[in-house]
């Protein structure tokens, strides 16, 4: 058994055995420790291949991208990277408020979108939800976006930047209010703060559909990325009240 680590829970007696390519799992009582080595266990084996994606966001503290999104083009901002509260993102409370909860859990995949994450997903809908004349553009159908954003929040994207150069940021969205957001490269602020006009109409008569009046903008900001996989941070800087569908990159 050399080479052996084992981690021991007391509390429960539960013993987590793991070596190379393998992770052993045993349920004992305490004074059975001495008993590790000499018993026949059932155990869980797993390939090196299966367990590390596991261990390398658990224990890197680095999250990685969750789809492949290229830059020049179109970010979506539901497909943020996996690694959870504080590795990936930051969200002010562990619920998410669309998947599961505005979107009821039906078999419906659109209503149950990464339902387990702290970041709020929604997606649009007819109806007069998000096909109002209160738009300033019109919008497809079925849609994920991020909402419920709140300042201090901040959702990280792994992509690959295509080649090196200064780009224009534009996005589609929606904001009960002016805001404002920024991006970080590989933690450092690269753009500044960058304001988001509201989409606010008193017209609406409406009250929650005023986080349904979508904008598309071409140029808020600029960004300077270098060729190869970078890490963007995009940060919820004021106000919040946003719904954010996709952000775009465009070489000047």
């Amino acid at each position: 058994m050399t080479g052996l680590l084992y981690i021991i829970c007391p509390i429960s007696s539960i013993y987590f055995l793991y070596r190379k390519n393998a992770i052993f799992i045993l349920n004992l009582s305490r004074n059975s420790m001495k008993k590790i080595l000499l018993l026949p266990c059932v155990y869980l084996f797993l390939s090196a291949e299966s367990y590390t994606p596991f261990f390398s966001s658990q224990y890197t503290k680095e999250s990685s991208a969750y789809k492949v999104q290229e830059i020049p083009g179109k970010i979506e901002c539901e497909f943020y990277d996996l690694g959870g509260q504080g590795i990936a993102y930051f969200d002010q409370d562990s619920i998410n408020n669309g998947s599961g909860k505005l979107n009821p859990v039906n078999g419906n995949p659109l209503n149950e979108f990464r339902i387990n994450e702290g970041v709020d997903i929604s997606y649009t809908k007819p109806d007069n939800i998000d096909t109002t004349p209160y738009s300033k553009v019109p919008v497809k159908l079925e849609q994920f976006y991020v909402g419920w954003t709140q300042p201090a929040e901040w959702i990280n994207y792994t992509v690959q930047v295509k080649k090196t150069g200064k780009y224009k940021i534009g996005l589609l969205d929606t904001a009960n209010g002016d805001g404002a957001i920024s991006f970080d490269v590989n933690g450092k602020d690269a753009t500044g703060k960058m304001k988001i006009t509201s989409t606010h109409d008193d017209k609406d008569p409406v009250a929650w559909r005023q986080w349904h009046h979508w904008n598309s903008s071409d140029n808020i900001g600029s960004i300077t990325l270098e060729k190869g996989k970078q890490l963007l941070t995009l940060h919820i800087v004021e106000n919040g009240n946003m719904n954010l569908d996709y952000i775009t990159f465009t070489p000047y």
